[in-house]
C-alpha cells in the first residue's frame, strides 16, 4: 500500500507532537506538513524534533492552506471555531480531514455537515478504539433495559481541560438516548446544585470531575433497585487518540465526501 501524505495541525502542542510521532511509527502514511498558530514558539522548528523524535525535515508553519494543499489527509485535535475553519479549508481542497475536535454544538455540527459536501472528514469527539466500542455497548444496554435502570455517566479529566462534559460523556449520553429511542437535550441532567428534587426517571445525569493529569475516564452506570451495571473505560495515553485518528485518515483516503464517524472507521455503522 502506497503511502498517504499526512499534514498536522498543532503540531506543536501535547496532542499535535502524539500525532506526529503516531504517523511516523505507524505503517502508511507520512508527515508531510504541520502548522501551529502564529506566535506559536515551535513555529519554523522541525515537526519531528519538537515531538521528541529525529528529525523529518518537515517545518513547522502557519499557512493553513498550504497544508491542505500538500497532504492527502489532514489530522486536527483544537477547537472548533479553528476545525470549522479548516473544514471548509478541506472541502475546496478535497483533502481528507481527520477532526478529534471536542465541544461542538449543534450549529457547529451541521456546518460541518455542510464543509463534508466537499471532502471526507472523519469527525469523532473521541478517536479511541476502545471508546468507540463503549459508546456501541452503551447503546445497546440503554436499548435493552427499561427506564426502571436511571443512567449516569461519570467523567474525569486533567486539570487544564477546558469544556464540560467532555465531548466523549456526550456522545455517550447521546447513544444511551439512541438507544431509548430519546433526544438527548429532552432527558439530560447537567446542573445538579442545592436542593433539587428527586431524580426524575428516563434522566441521563452527567457528573464531571476535573484534576491532575488524567488523560480521560469514563464510565456509564445502569442502576437500578438491586443491582448495577457500570461500562468504563479508562485512557492512560494519548497515543490511543492518535493511533485512532491515524487509523481514521488511512480508512477515508479515497472515500468520496460526506461526513463519517469512527463507527464507519471500524465498521459498527448499522
Amino acid at each position: 500500500m502506497a503511502e498517504i501524505g499526512i499534514g498536522i495541525i498543532g503540531a506543536g502542542g501535547r496532542m499535535g507532537q502524539a500525532l506526529v510521532r503516531e504517523v511516523t511509527q505507524s505503517a502508511g502514511g507520512r508527515v508531510v506538513a504541520a502548522i501551529e498558530r502564529a506566535g506559536h514558539a515551535a513555529l519554523a522548528s522541525d515537526a519531528g524534533a519538537v515531538a521528541g523524535i529525529e528529525p523529518l525535515g518537515v517545518v513547522i508553519g502557519e499557512d493553513a492552506e498550504a497544508l491542505f494543499a500538500a497532504a492527502d489527509a489532514v489530522l486536527e485535535f483544537s477547537s472548533p471555531e479553528s476545525s470549522l475553519a479548516h473544514a471548509r479549508i478541506a472541502a475546496a481542497a478535497g483533502t481528507v480531514h481527520v477532526i478529534g475536535t471536542t465541544g461542538m454544538d449543534a450549529a457547529q455540527e451541521a456546518a460541518l455537515g455542510d464543509a463534508a459536501k466537499g471532502a471526507a472528514i472523519v469527525w469523532a469527539p473521541n478517536m479511541s478504539v476502545g471508546v468507540n466500542l463503549l459508546l456501541a455497548l452503551t447503546e445497546r444496554v440503554a436499548a435493552t433495559l427499561d427506564e426502571t435502570y436511571d443512567i449516569e455517566i461519570v467523567e474525569m479529566h486533567h486539570r487544564h481541560k477546558i469544556d464540560a462534559p467532555s465531548g466523549t460523556a456526550l456522545a455517550l449520553g447521546r447513544a444511551a438516548a439512541a438507544g431509548r429511542g430519546v433526544a438527548l437535550d429532552d432527558v439530560s441532567d447537567r446542573g445538579r446544585d442545592g436542593v433539587t428534587g428527586a431524580r426524575k426517571p428516563g434522566d441521563i445525569g452527567f457528573a464531571v470531575l476535573r484534576g491532575g493529569d488524567v488523560v480521560g475516564e469514563h464510565s456509564v452506570v445502569f442502576a437500578t433497585d438491586g443491582e448495577r451495571i457500570e461500562l468504563t473505560h479508562k485512557a492512560g495515553s494519548r497515543r490511543i487518540f492518535a493511533a485512532g485518528a491515524v487509523r481514521a485518515a488511512l480508512w477515508a483516503h479515497g472515500k468520496p465526501p460526506g461526513l463519517y464517524g469512527m463507527r464507519d472507521v471500524l465498521g459498527l455503522a448499522d
